[in-house]
Protein backbone atom coordinates (compact mmCIF):
# COMPACT_ATOMS: atom_id res chain seq x y z
CA UNK A 1 0.00 0.00 0.00
CA UNK A 2 1.25 3.03 -0.67
CA UNK A 3 0.12 6.46 1.39
CA UNK A 4 -0.41 9.59 0.20
CA UNK A 5 3.18 11.05 -0.57
CA UNK A 6 2.26 14.93 -1.15
CA UNK A 7 6.24 15.87 -1.64
CA UNK A 8 7.42 17.43 -4.36
CA UNK A 9 10.21 15.19 -5.91
CA UNK A 10 12.96 17.89 -5.46
CA UNK A 11 16.17 18.15 -3.90
CA UNK A 12 15.48 21.44 -1.74
CA UNK A 13 15.98 20.85 1.54
CA UNK A 14 13.57 20.79 4.14
CA UNK A 15 13.70 24.22 6.27
CA UNK A 16 15.77 25.08 9.43
CA UNK A 17 15.14 23.00 12.14
CA UNK A 18 15.96 19.96 13.45
CA UNK A 19 15.08 17.06 11.41
CA UNK A 20 15.25 13.26 12.79
CA UNK A 21 14.27 9.71 11.12
CA UNK A 22 13.51 7.64 13.99
CA UNK A 23 11.52 4.29 14.91
CA UNK A 24 8.04 5.11 15.73
CA UNK A 25 7.65 4.75 19.36
CA UNK A 26 4.92 3.41 21.28
CA UNK A 27 4.48 6.73 22.81
CA UNK A 28 3.55 8.23 19.54
CA UNK A 29 0.07 7.16 18.91
CA UNK A 30 -1.60 10.37 19.44
CA UNK A 31 1.04 11.78 17.10
CA UNK A 32 0.32 9.25 14.53
CA UNK A 33 -3.53 9.35 14.82
CA UNK A 34 -3.40 12.94 14.05
CA UNK A 35 -1.34 12.45 11.10
CA UNK A 36 -3.16 9.54 9.62
CA UNK A 37 -6.78 11.80 10.18
CA UNK A 38 -5.64 14.79 8.20
CA UNK A 39 -7.32 14.95 5.07
CA UNK A 40 -5.11 15.39 2.71
CA UNK A 41 -2.97 12.21 3.99
CA UNK A 42 -5.63 10.03 4.31
CA UNK A 43 -6.60 10.81 0.62
CA UNK A 44 -3.78 8.82 -0.61
CA UNK A 45 -3.94 5.25 1.66
CA UNK A 46 -6.28 3.19 2.07
CA UNK A 47 -7.18 4.40 5.38
CA UNK A 48 -10.94 4.88 6.46
CA UNK A 49 -11.54 8.44 8.04
CA UNK A 50 -11.45 8.90 11.94
CA UNK A 51 -9.55 5.92 13.20
CA UNK A 52 -9.00 5.79 17.45
CA UNK A 53 -5.78 6.56 18.73
CA UNK A 54 -6.78 3.11 20.47
CA UNK A 55 -6.27 1.57 16.90
CA UNK A 56 -3.40 2.94 15.98
CA UNK A 57 -1.48 1.87 19.36
CA UNK A 58 -3.00 -1.88 18.62
CA UNK A 59 -1.14 -1.33 15.41
CA UNK A 60 1.88 -0.15 17.01
CA UNK A 61 2.25 -2.70 19.31
CA UNK A 62 2.09 -5.51 17.09
CA UNK A 63 4.03 -5.01 14.08
CA UNK A 64 3.87 -7.45 11.23
CA UNK A 65 7.35 -9.69 11.56
CA UNK A 66 10.27 -7.73 9.62
CA UNK A 67 8.28 -4.51 9.57
CA UNK A 68 10.25 -1.25 10.10
CA UNK A 69 8.14 1.51 10.96
CA UNK A 70 9.76 5.25 10.83
CA UNK A 71 8.86 8.55 11.54
CA UNK A 72 10.29 11.70 10.75
CA UNK A 73 10.17 14.48 13.12
CA UNK A 74 10.53 18.35 12.41
CA UNK A 75 11.27 20.26 15.63
CA UNK A 76 9.90 17.62 17.96
CA UNK A 77 7.06 17.33 15.96
CA UNK A 78 5.88 14.42 13.35
CA UNK A 79 5.84 15.34 10.06
CA UNK A 80 6.04 12.18 8.12
CA UNK A 81 5.32 9.07 8.58
CA UNK A 82 6.35 5.72 6.79
CA UNK A 83 6.07 1.75 6.72
CA UNK A 84 8.08 -1.27 5.05
CA UNK A 85 6.63 -4.51 5.08
CA UNK A 86 8.90 -7.45 4.13
CA UNK A 87 7.23 -10.57 2.67
CA UNK A 88 8.06 -14.07 4.12
CA UNK A 89 9.04 -17.32 2.37
CA UNK A 90 9.93 -17.38 -1.39
CA UNK A 91 9.01 -13.72 -1.53
CA UNK A 92 11.14 -12.73 1.73
CA UNK A 93 14.10 -10.44 -0.53
CA UNK A 94 10.85 -8.26 -1.37
CA UNK A 95 8.84 -5.51 0.56
CA UNK A 96 6.12 -3.18 0.34
CA UNK A 97 5.85 0.76 1.74
CA UNK A 98 3.84 2.96 2.23
CA UNK A 99 4.26 6.63 3.98
CA UNK A 100 2.59 9.98 3.91
CA UNK A 101 3.34 13.38 4.87
CA UNK A 102 1.75 15.97 7.21
CA UNK A 103 -0.92 18.17 5.52
CA UNK A 104 0.85 21.34 6.38
CA UNK A 105 4.63 20.13 5.72
CA UNK A 106 4.15 18.78 2.04
CA UNK A 107 6.43 20.20 -0.38
CA UNK A 108 9.39 20.76 1.85
CA UNK A 109 11.51 17.20 1.35
CA UNK A 110 10.18 15.38 4.43
CA UNK A 111 8.77 12.61 1.78
CA UNK A 112 12.38 12.51 0.29
CA UNK A 113 14.25 12.15 3.44
CA UNK A 114 11.64 9.65 4.65
CA UNK A 115 11.88 7.61 1.31
CA UNK A 116 15.31 7.71 1.21
CA UNK A 117 16.01 6.31 5.13
CA UNK A 118 13.50 3.60 3.93
CA UNK A 119 15.53 2.56 0.55
CA UNK A 120 19.01 2.85 2.64
CA UNK A 121 17.49 0.68 5.71
CA UNK A 122 16.20 -1.66 2.35
CA UNK A 123 19.47 -1.63 0.23
CA UNK A 124 22.07 -1.76 3.04
CA UNK A 125 20.69 -3.53 6.01
CA UNK A 126 18.13 -5.36 5.31
CA UNK A 127 19.32 -7.22 1.90
CA UNK A 128 16.07 -6.25 0.34
CA UNK A 129 16.17 -7.05 -3.43
CA UNK A 130 12.99 -5.57 -4.91
CA UNK A 131 10.92 -2.68 -3.35
CA UNK A 132 6.94 -2.47 -4.32
CA UNK A 133 4.40 -0.04 -3.65
CA UNK A 134 0.82 1.46 -4.81
CA UNK A 135 0.30 4.95 -6.04
CA UNK A 136 -2.79 6.45 -6.78
CA UNK A 137 -2.75 7.37 -11.07
CA UNK A 138 -3.73 10.49 -9.78
CA UNK A 139 -0.96 11.74 -7.29
CA UNK A 140 1.58 12.91 -9.29
CA UNK A 141 4.33 14.41 -7.34
CA UNK A 142 4.17 11.31 -5.14
CA UNK A 143 4.67 9.27 -8.51
CA UNK A 144 7.52 11.42 -9.09
CA UNK A 145 9.40 11.39 -6.11
CA UNK A 146 9.23 7.46 -6.44
CA UNK A 147 10.60 7.52 -9.88
CA UNK A 148 13.38 9.38 -8.43
CA UNK A 149 14.54 6.24 -6.15
CA UNK A 150 14.34 3.93 -9.18
CA UNK A 151 10.82 2.82 -8.93
CA UNK A 152 8.69 1.53 -12.18
CA UNK A 153 5.51 1.45 -12.92
CA UNK A 154 4.78 -1.86 -13.45
CA UNK A 155 1.09 -1.85 -13.72
CA UNK A 156 -2.41 -0.21 -13.31
CA UNK A 157 -4.76 -1.74 -10.97
CA UNK A 158 -8.29 -0.76 -12.01
CA UNK A 159 -10.65 0.37 -9.17
CA UNK A 160 -8.00 -0.47 -6.45
CA UNK A 161 -9.30 1.69 -3.44
CA UNK A 162 -12.83 3.56 -2.62
CA UNK A 163 -11.77 7.13 -1.91
CA UNK A 164 -14.79 9.97 -1.45
CA UNK A 165 -17.66 8.29 -2.94
CA UNK A 166 -15.45 6.83 -5.82
CA UNK A 167 -13.39 4.35 -7.20
CA UNK A 168 -9.69 5.65 -7.94
CA UNK A 169 -7.07 3.50 -9.97
CA UNK A 170 -3.68 2.67 -8.94
CA UNK A 171 -0.31 2.07 -10.36
CA UNK A 172 1.83 -0.80 -8.73
CA UNK A 173 5.83 0.62 -9.19
CA UNK A 174 8.58 -1.50 -8.20
CA UNK A 175 11.62 -1.08 -7.71
CA UNK A 176 14.69 -3.38 -7.89
CA UNK A 177 17.90 -3.49 -6.86
CA UNK A 178 20.73 -4.13 -9.01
Amino acid sequence: MSENEQDEPCDRAPPNGEILVRSVHKSDAEAVTELINLPGFRAGTLRPPYQSVEEVRKNMESPAPGALNLVVTFGGRIVASGGLNRFAGRRQHVASIGMGVHDDFTGRGFGRILLGAMVEAADDWLDIKRLELTVYTDNDIAIGLYKKFGFEQEGILKAFGFRAGTYVDAYAMGRVRA
